[in-house]
């Protein structure tokens, strides 16, 4: 009888040691980094400035890709989060902008807004169902049968359930009404550190105390190359809207570090038999927006602040459950605010694009051509919204109509061009790739401007920022760092649709429902 037992026994130990393996070589933690507006040329230039424990380490131990390419038009922070995070473009994922225009009530409403769902520590109404498809995140969940353990904290409401996604357990972000840690009862799970770090150490408690000067003397703020300042800077946030401000600032990296650790330690992250994951958003643009040219020693202070949370992360991870155990990876938003330059000044070509005198003009055009009626309903977003129901209504011929309105529009001062819905969604593909990849069509407008770069959008009485036009590309991060992650560095830019395969081959599971691209090898 020990003749047949004995091979029976070998071969069970032998299946529970490949067993073992397989399970040894998947992360236990899983850490999603998204840095609002980082660039890879300014973590460059500040080498000097950073100690050796934050950006230099994951970038001389890890796979850095110098140059994400997000492959579509406008991107901003939302819309790039959610392309990170499903593998697709804005066109599948649905999330093209911050907002999104509502026809029927014609105004704006937060591109998460769900007036189905209450918020905890917030007024706010959101949810991540006009998120189309599914993320990492839903996948890890539904590859665990819901064990693995998914959070996230980040500055904005966006960040953080696009992060979370479908299936994650919470998402917490700064709320700029109560100065507290947010979430949606979208989400049921209200961890109880997070409350009791809400009531006994708030940010509302503390804010008015807080100031932003800088961490070294002015002179030696040398990063960025004919920006040496001549003096301090200093910035307090008692008054006004200090929520909004504070979360422009590099002092929010400190608070989401706080909270992302509390998360990881009392949540017991990566302590279990499935991977956990933990998304985390900070900030990297200038204060409010404000130009480099002016307030570059700001911009560098919140590198070398950026770079010092980095460390304390990864300390609190390598403490957890050891940074051999998991999977960090970080990556860029993709773009850069810009605030308005007197280009004037230098004779450089410039001006301003007036969205509401252009859409009264579009409709006393068309008032000439079809008659006395609101054909315009409005403008977001580049974007002009057109009066469907009464084209159709009218029995007006669509497509002449918008290229009627795609023509006047275009002969505008400070349009560079005007497309129709129809030119984007069945024209020439090479020919409108950008514009295809970012419209939506629930959620896009029925002519897409294209503004002259260097002119600035001017909303007049409309209580909103001018917005700076500036098509340069930027140059976007990508680091893996980690479990099973080969130090390389790679200067040919990926697409930003890679990211999330190359994060669900690595913790082996499914792509997300609409990822077609295949994921980047970051071993031999």
């Amino acid at each position: 009888m020990n003749r047949f037992l004995t091979p029976l026994i070998l071969l069970l130990l032998s299946t529970s040691m490949q067993s073992q393996e397989r399970s040894n070589d998947v992360p236990k933690l899983v850490v999603g980094i998204t840095i609002d507006q980082l660039r890879t040329d300014y973590i460059d230039m500040m080498q000097h400035l950073f100690g050796e424990d934050g950006f230099k380490r994951i970038m001389s131990e890890g796979a850095v890709y110098d140059n994400i390419d997000y492959g579509y038009t406008d991107v901003n922070r939302a819309s790039s989060v959610a392309t990170i995070y499903t593998g697709t473009y804005p066109s599948t994922h649905s999330i093209t902008s911050l907002t999104r225009f509502n026809r029927e009530e014609r105004k704006e409403y937060d591109i998460l807004y769900d007036k189905y769902q209450l918020g905890n520590f917030t007024t706010e109404t959101l949810s991540p169902k006009t998120l189309a498809v599914s993320t990492i995140a839903d996948e890890l969940k539904s590859a665990t049968s819901g064990k693995a353990r998914i959070y996230s904290v980040a500055p904005e409401a966006d960040m953080a359930i696009i992060m979370s996604g479908h299936a994650g357990n919470t998402a917490f972000w700064l709320s700029e009404e109560s100065g507290k840690w947010a979430t949606t009862t979208y989400y049921k799970e209200l961890p109880p550190f997070v409350t009791e770090l809400n009531i006994k150490n708030g940010l509302d408690s503390r804010i008015d105390k807080m100031v932003w000067s800088p961490l070294l003397r002015p002179f030696e703020y040398t990063g960025i190359p004919y920006n040496l300042p001549d003096f301090s800077f200093k910035y307090f946030f008692e008054k006004g809207d200090k929520y909004a401000n504070i979360k422009h600032s590099p002092l929010i990296n400190s608070e989401i570090t706080t909270v992302a650790c509390a998360i990881i330690n009392k949540g017991k992250l990566g302590k279990g038999e499935v991977p956990d994951m933990i998304n985390i958003g900070y900030y990297a643009g200038n204060y409010l927006g404000r130009n480099v040219r002016d307030y570059g020693a700001e911009l560098q202070d919140t590198y070398i602040r950026l770079d010092q949370e980095i460390k304390k992360l990864l300390l609190c991870i390598d403490k957890a459950v050891g940074l051999d155990n998991a999977l960090i990876y970080i990556t860029s938003t993709g773009y850069t605010k810009f605030e308005a330059r007197p280009y004037g000044l230098y004779g450089i070509p410039t001006g301003e694009f007036y969205p509401k005198k252009a859409t009264a003009l579009l409709n006393y055009y068309l008032m000439a051509l079809y008659g006395h009626e609101e054909w315009v309903l409005g403008y977001h977003d580049k974007q002009i919204y057109l009066n469907r129901e009464l084209i159709k209504k009218k029995e007006l011929d669509y497509d002449e109509f918008l290229v009627n309105c795609a023509e006047f529009l275009s002969q505008m001062e400070g349009v560079q061009d005007a497309l129709t819905s129809y030119q984007i969604l069945h024209g020439e593909i090479d020919a409108v790739a950008p514009q295809r990849r970012r419209y939506h069509r629930v959620n896009s407008g029925d002519i897409v401007l294209e503004i002259k770069p260097g002119w600035e959008i001017n909303y007049e009485e409309e209580k909103k920022e001018n917005e700076y036009i500036q098509y340069n590309a930027i140059p976007a991060t990508l680091i893996f760092f980690g479990k099973n992650v080969e130090p390389k560095r790679v200067s040919q830019p990926i697409d930003a649709t890679e990211i999330a395969p190359t994060v669900c081959r690595a913790i082996r599971i499914r792509a997300p429902s609409a990822a077609k691209a295949y994921p980047i090898i970051l071993q031999k």
